[in-house]
């Protein structure tokens, strides 16, 4: 009896500190989740033509107040297909690490924007879900005084920016929709790489992609590598298997979720390829 007792009271000890860490998780998840979500690059960028020759600087302003940098590029001279490409990034980084896929981009007759969320490249604020979406209707705002209005706009969503762009092409219809690594809602992320604790629960900003892929006509490329630990390659595939006005799926063998492969010609190429379908689709874009 005695030895039954002194088990009863060890396995109560044991529960009892799995409560406390399991509590103790759940508050760091709950109070500090954004900065498990956003990692931003807060240097200060240099100007756009000394990193991106042919580029210039231009500024979004949000509808609450914020001015912010971006770069756009113009596509290469004798190339232009007038369309032009907004670069919605990941969580992590600076429009310049994204230099060559804009050169990549304009080759093939693309303008380019490259955009930094708020508390990226030196801008001001703190990102969240609904900040990211202000930026985002900036950046198309920007576009549209530079001669591309939605209609001649394709979105390039990488990563957590496919959450962005999902959401974007429901409130400013675009040319098209490339989704690079995309996941079907940022919970599912979590809750993949923390199977252990409540995310879908706790989590705060959403971005849930198949929502809003599920419901749009626009037409649709996703781009996935097959090696990604980041994002789950099913999630990219049930993304592709949900999007009803899906033109192509471009699976990039070995190639993990940050791998230079996945800011580079492959991804650029599959942009051009979708660029032809819609001016195919529409061939004088106005």
């Amino acid at each position: 009896m005695k030895d039954d007792r002194s088990r009863t009271r060890l396995l109560l000890r044991v529960l009892l500190v799995g409560v406390v860490l399991l509590g103790s998780a759940v508050a760091v998840l709950t109070a500090a989740q954004r900065q498990l979500i956003y990692f931003p690059d807060s240097r200060t960028v240099p100007a756009a033509a000394a990193a991106l020759p042919g580029a210039r600087d231009v500024t979004l302003r949000t509808s609450d107040g914020l001015a912010l940098g971006a770069w756009f590029l113009p596509a290469a001279e004798g190339a232009d297909r007038h369309l032009a490409v907004l670069v919605a990034p990941g969580n992590g980084g600076n429009r310049s690490d994204r230099t060559g896929l804009a050169t990549e981009l304009s080759r093939r007759g693309l303008a380019v924007l490259l955009m930094d969320y708020r508390g990226y490249g030196g801008n001001p604020g703190s990102p969240d879900e609904d900040g990211l979406a202000k930026d985002a209707d900036a950046a198309v705002r920007v576009l549209a005084e530079l001669g591309y209005p939605a209609r001649r706009t394709i979105y390039l969503g990488e990563s957590l920016g496919g959450g962005v762009v999902a959401a974007l092409q429901a409130r400013h219809r675009p040319a098209g929709v490339v989704l690079r690594s995309p996941f079907t809602e940022l919970a599912d992320v979590g809750a993949h790489h923390y199977p252990w604790l409540p995310v879908r629960l706790l989590l705060r900003d959403r971005f849930p992609v198949t929502t809003y892929v599920r419901d749009s006509e626009v037409p649709l490329t996703v781009v996935y590598g097959d090696r990604d630990s980041v994002v789950p390659t099913q999630l990219s595939e049930r993304v592709a298997d949900e999007a009803p006005s899906l033109v192509e799926r471009v699976v990039i063998p070995g190639a993990d979720h940050n791998d230079p492969v996945m800011f580079g010609g492959q991804v650029a190429d599959a942009v051009a390829r979708l660029a032809s379908t819609v001016t195919r689709g529409n061939s004088s874009p106005s």
